[in-house]
C-alpha cells in the first residue's frame, strides 16, 4: 500500500474517454495554437479570469466576472469587498506564476514551489500562515450544519506525505490528465496548509497540465467546471475520503469525475471560440461602419460582453488584439470617438470614469449567443461504454 492515493489502473472505458478528450483538444489546438487569430487575446484573458473566479467562488469568495477582470488587470473592483479583492489578486499572482513556470520544460514540483504558490495566494492573511505547513490538526466543517466532514492527517506527517504526493506525481507513467487529477486529489486530502488547500490543489492540477505544453495552458484548466459543479466536486471528494485520510480507498470515482470535467470544459471552450470569432467579426464591421480604427474592435468585443472599459484596460486590449501600443492621448481620442458613435456610454467623472457598451453592442452579442448550440450535459463514460459495446458487438 502506498503512502498516498495511488493512480488506479486504467480500464478500457477510461482509455476511450481519454481518446474522446484528446480529439476535442486537437480541435482546440488547431484553433488557439496552430492558427492564432486576433480575438485569441480576448479569449485567453477571459479564460484566465473565469478560472480565477471559479476557484475562489468554491471557497466562498464570490465576484462578478467584471470584477475578476479588474482584479486581473490590477484595477479597483466595483462590487467585491476588500477581502474578496485580495483573494482574487492573490490567486491571480499564483496562477500567473504557474503559467510562467510551466514554460520551463525542466520544471518540477517540489515543496518550495508549493509553499511559494501558497504564499502568493494568502499573503494578505498572515494569520493563515502563508507559505508554511499547518502547525496543528485541521478539520473541514460544512458551514450550513456545522458537521465535521473531513479530518486531515496529523500535522507531523505532512512533510513525508507531501514528499509522497510529489513522488506519486513525478514517478507516474500515466497520461498527463490522470497525473494532474491525482496530484489534485492527494494534495487536497493531505491538507498541508491552514487555509487555501482547495485553491492550491486546483492550481497544482493546472500546473501539471500546463507544463506538458499540450496546448495553450490557460485552456487546460478545469477550474471553471469545478466552480459550476461545486456540489458534485465536494461529493466525489467525500466519497473517496470517507471523512478522513484514507489513501487505501479507490480513487477511480475522482479520476472519472476529472475526466468528465475535461470533456465538458473542452466542449465549452470550442463553443466559445466560435462565438468569440463571430462577435469579433461583427464588432470589426461595426467599427468600420462608423469609420473607427480597426484597433477598437477588441475593446468593442469586451464591451459587448457587458464588461466595463477603462483607459488602462483599453490600452491592454489594443495590445492583446491588435498588437499596437497606444499612447494615453490616442486612448482618450479612441474612447471619445466610441462614445460619439453611441457605442460606449461613459460612467463617472474623470479619474474614476469607465465605459459600458450601449444596447446596440449588447444586442449583437445576445444575437450570436442565441444561435449557439446548446450545452452538452451527457456523461462521456456512458457514451464511451456505448461505443465499446458497438466495437465488441
Amino acid at each position: 500500500m502506498g503512502l498516498v492515493y495511488e493512480t488506479p489502473t486504467l480500464e478500457p472505458v477510461d482509455l476511450e474517454v481519454l481518446g474522446m478528450i484528446e480529439e476535442l483538444r486537437d480541435q482546440l489546438r488547431n484553433n488557439v495554437d496552430l492558427e492564432p487569430r486576433r480575438w485569441f487575446g480576448t479569449l485567453r484573458r477571459m479564460a484566465f479570469a473565469r478560472a480565477v473566479q471559479a476557484s475562489n467562488s468554491i471557497e466562498g469568495y464570490d465576484a462578478s466576472l467584471d470584477d475578476v477582470l479588474a482584479a486581473v488587470d490590477d484595477e479597483p473592483t466595483l462590487t467585491a469587498d476588500e477581502e474578496t479583492r485580495l483573494a482574487l489578486a492573490g490567486y491571480r499572482d499564483a496562477m500567473t506564476y504557474v503559467l510562467q513556470v510551466a514554460q520551463d520544460p525542466a520544471a518540477t514540483v517540489d515543496e518550495g514551489l508549493l509553499k511559494s504558490l501558497h504564499f502568493m495566494m494568502l499573503k494578505h492573511r498572515l494569520d493563515k500562515d502563508p507559505g508554511r505547513w499547518r502547525p496543528g490538526e485541521i478539520f473541514v466543517v460544512r458551514e450550513s450544519t456545522g458537521e465535521r466532514v473531513y479530518e486531515g492527517p496529523p500535522f507531523d506527517r505532512i512533510p513525508e506525505l507531501v514528499v509522497g504526493v510529489i513522488s506519486e506525481l513525478e514517478g507516474s507513467g500515466a497520461p498527463v490528465l490522470v497525473r494532474a487529477a491525482m496530484a489534485h486529489l492527494n494534495l487536497v486530502m493531505v491538507h498541508p496548509f491552514r487555509d487555501g488547500n482547495g485553491r492550491m490543489a486546483r492550481a497544482l492540477q493546472t500546473l501539471v497540465l500546463a507544463r506538458e505544453q499540450i496546448m495553450a495552458p490557460v485552456f487546460s484548466s478545469i477550474e471553471e467546471y469545478l466552480g459550476r459543479n461545486t456540489e458534485a466536486y465536494y461529493t466525489v471528494l467525500a466519497e473517496v475520503g470517507q471523512g478522513g485520510w484514507n489513501p487505501r480507498h479507490n480513487a477511480r470515482p475522482w479520476l472519472r469525475f476529472c475526466l468528465t470535467a475535461h470533456y465538458h470544459q473542452a466542449r465549452t471552450q470550442l463553443r466559445r471560440i466560435e462565438e468569440t470569432e463571430r462577435l469579433y467579426t461583427a464588432c470589426a464591421e461595426i467599427a468600420q461602419q462608423h469609420g473607427l480604427p480597426d484597433r477598437t474592435s477588441g475593446a468593442l468585443v469586451e464591451a459587448a460582453y457587458g464588461f466595463r472599459l477603462t483607459n488602462s484596460s483599453y490600452k491592454l486590449l489594443v495590445e492583446l488584439t491588435a498588437g499596437e501600443t497606444v499612447s494615453t492621448l490616442t486612448t482618450s481620442r479612441d474612447l471619445r470617438a466610441l462614445v460619439d458613435a453611441r457605442l460606449l456610454q461613459p460612467i463617472g467623472q474623470t479619474r474614476g470614469r469607465y465605459y459600458l457598451g450601449e444596447p446596440k453592442l449588447l444586442a449583437e452579442r445576445h444575437r450570436i449567443q442565441a444561435e449557439r448550440a446548446p450545452r452538452e450535459s451527457g456523461d462521456p463514460f456512458e457514451l464511451a461504454t456505448g461505443q465499446l459495446r458497438l466495437a465488441l458487438g
